[in-house]
């Protein structure tokens, strides 16, 4: 008999999806806090989706006109443009590698950008929604130029952060205004700025308020996240302020009315703009409206993000698609917190990061690994660590030990038994109903989860659902029944298989790469129909008795200690360079005369003898050639040097130090050492020149 479940048709409102992620700057590559915080999530989301049929457009595009790329583009001597180029490049090729399903991934340095961007400005400005000033604005006098935010640095207002820019501290999160901040300063030249007028467009969000209390603060408290809901409201309550949406710079999208000669529109209101774009240049290019994924009521749009950019997406660009009047407004922003790594804020300036290019490179055909540790580990709701050794546990006891295992034994089996054909079932057991049950329910458990953005929660159902076949292999024992009840052991292998294809489809928005190998073995090309995800609740059989299946490939392999520990290095060696990055010259000691420093005997000698201190970690006894004697000396440099290495090394030695016992060795003098920026003892030599003999004095 074939036990049926009753299967819950999902609450879709909308059939039309308008998925986008925030556009990542381009001023450096793509790091896993980027890819935990949105990318990773939005995929899973934009994949799971399309296996439900629902229309979707999944877009993005590099971020080309935020001031740190003028910055990075002063600091390497080169053109905003020629830094851009290089960055899209890179960012775009890392992500289709890692298999970011965007439908279109563009740029805001498209012409179809500045003609959107120009031309939303220009329909709110008709509309009267600006308010025109004339400000005094932050001016280097040396650069001779206006200093949009991020050339400015000074104390936060709020928290006291020594190092906030001038449109946000990253430290409290608050955003403000450049005048705003305590002890400015020009990060062009260090200079403390001057006021000077200049003229601007503002929009006026407190005109708003009423607006977004009534949309975000009563529309969404339920279904808007805790962190998100509480920053937005958190905002509101504080009050809203008119913010500039025009600066003083030559590097964006050029403000397209009179007055407007020499500035630019303002980052934060043409980013979100390339959400428009973006699906505008999709559109075209598929021969589609982009209307409807705007502008019409039934369809459904989501911003991915992080929590630094919860405010220009939950209050500032709702207000521009509300004052322009004819688009829809986001159904959610699923913000997520922030990634660290090893315990330390990433930090891509301190090269404290994974970087996305590096990983592909380091771990080739991993990509679903990273995908699996940072979704399984996501900041959803607080910041989360990622440390190299769960991401090596996450592989090696759930990918491998668990998802990996249950599928090699099923097609191992399978081809032992049957030659790779799935085998005719005869009655099913209890067991068997109970278990195919529960792999019917899987896909509204693990959408459930999906569509109220609880990623972490959904990869751990899906890993159940390997648990389950798992635990029904070894409960039943195929290996050990087809000695007595080979009918008994086709029913076994039949319901296994099932879990199987399950698998294949219901891994995809998670495992993409996994997904299509499994699905490659179980030879799912050859089933009548592409499968969906509701395939697996409605459908008695997902491979049918007769189907022929490949031969077993390992899905995942064990990462080993190595591999991880060379990971530990590159960090520890980031670490080290930043420590001697900032590391500041001792001050100096205590004034001496001229007559003090002549007490000083400093003598030229070579080391003729060394060895190890019996029971002593960091002391070696040296002979030392003073040219006057030679002599004993302790010195403290066993963790940096050899016995053997330092024999023959010529050394500066301070002669006249009284003598002093140590672990019953008597030491006469000093070795004059020093530290290299990465903590090694180095020796303060005296000139190799074979002139400079023993004995000679250092004056």
């Amino acid at each position: 008999m074939t036990y049926f479940c009753s299967f819950r048709k999902r609450d879709n409102m909308s059939k039309r999806y308008t998925i986008t992620a925030a556009l990542p700057y381009t001023n450096g590559p793509i790091h896993i806090g980027h890819l935990a915080g949105v990318y990773v999530p939005a995929d899973i989301y934009a994949r799971y989706q399309r296996l439900t049929r629902n229309d979707v457009a999944f877009v993005c595009g590099s971020d080309e006109h935020g001031v740190p790329i003028t910055i990075k583009a002063k600091k390497e001597g080169v053109s905003p443009q020629d830094v851009v180029d290089k960055y899209h490049a890179i960012i775009k090729k890392s992500f289709e590698d890692f298999g970011i399903t965007f439908d279109n991934y563009s740029r805001t340095s498209a012409q179809i950008h500045h003609e959107t961007a120009s031309e939303f400005f220009l329909e709110l400005y008709k509309k009267g929604e600006f308010i025109e000033e004339v400000t005094e604005q932050l001016y280097d006098e040396e650069a001779k130029q206006f200093l949009a935010d991020r050339f400015v640095i000074g104390t936060c207002p709020k928290c006291g952060n020594e190092e906030a820019y001038g449109d946000q501290c990253e430290k409290c999160g608050t955003s403000h205004n450049a005048t705003d901040l305590i002890n400015p300063k020009s990060a062009i030249t260090g200079n403390a700025p001057t006021l000077k007028e200049t003229k601007h467009w503002f929009l006026p969000l407190d005109k708003h308020e009423d607006f977004l209390k009534e949309w975000i603060l009563k529309g969404h408290k339920k279904d808007w996240k805790p962190n998100v809901y509480g920053q937005v409201k958190s905002w509101i309550d504080d009050g809203l302020r008119p913010r500039a949406v025009t600066r003083d710079l030559d590097w964006g999208i050029p403000v397209p009315v009179e007055g407007g000669e020499g500035k630019v529109l303002y980052v934060w209101f043409d980013a979100p703009i390339g959400y428009i774009s973006a699906t505008k240049e999709w559109a075209e290019r598929e021969g589609k409206d982009w209307e409807p994924y705007w502008k019409n009521e039934n369809t459904k749009l989501v911003h991915f993000i992080g929590k630094d950019n919860i405010v220009f997406h939950c209050i500032i660009f709702p207000s521009m698609l509300k004052a322009e009047g004819s688009y829809i407004l986001p159904d959610n922003v699923p913000a997520n917190e922030f990634l660290n790594l090893e315990g330390n804020k990433l930090s891509t300036s301190k090269n404290w990061a994974v970087w996305l290019p590096e990983y592909l490179e380091d771990f080739p055909d991993k990509q679903d690994v990273l995908r699996y540790a940072l979704t399984a580990n996501a900041p959803e709701t607080k910041d989360n660590d990622f440390t190299w050794k769960d991401f090596q546990a996450r592989n090696n006891n759930e990918l491998v030990a668990i998802f990996g295992n249950f599928i090699n034994r099923v097609v191992v089996l399978t081809n032992k038994y049957y030659n790779g054909i799935v085998p005719e079932p005869s009655d099913y057991s209890q067991v068997d109903e109970e278990t195919l049950a529960a792999v019917k329910a899987y896909p509204d458990v693990i959408a459930s989860s999906i569509e109220r953005y609880r990623f972490r929660e959904a990869s751990q159902e899906l890993m159940n659902l390997a648990r389950l076949g798992n635990k029904y292999l070894a409960d039943e024992e195929p290996w050990k029944v087809i000695k007595e009840d080979e009918a008994r052991t086709k029913t076994i292998m039949f319901v296994a298989l099932q879990i199987a294809s399950a698998l294949a489809t219901i891994s995809e928005p998670f495992l993409p790469f996994t997904s299509e190998k499994l699905k490659s073995i179980l030879s799912h090309s050859a089933l009548d129909t592409e499968s969906s995800w509701e395939d697996i609740s409605t459908k008695d059989v997902l491979l049918s008795a007769g189907h022929q299946i490949g031969k077993a490939e390992l899905l995942f392999n064990k990462i080993e200690d190595k591999d991880i520990q060379a990971q530990l290095d590159k960090l520890e060696a980031s670490k080290k360079a930043n420590e001697a990055a900032n590391k500041a010259a001792e001050p100096q000691k205590e004034e001496i005369t001229f007559d003090d420093f002549t007490k000083l005997d400093l003598r030229v000698g070579t080391i003729i003898e060394a060895e190890k201190m019996p029971k002593a970690k960091k002391l070696l006894v040296l002979k030392v050639d003073t040219g006057i004697d030679t002599r004993t000396i302790v010195s403290g440099i066993a963790e940096s040097f050899t016995a053997e290495e330092v024999i023959g090394k010529r050394v500066t030695v301070l002669v006249n130090l009284a003598p002093r016992k140590l672990r019953g060795v008597e030491s006469e003098g000093m070795i004059l050492m020093t530290e290299s920026p990465e903590g090694k003892l180095v020796f303060v030599n005296p000139d190799a020149n074979q002139d400079v003999a023993n004995g000679l004095q250092i004056s």
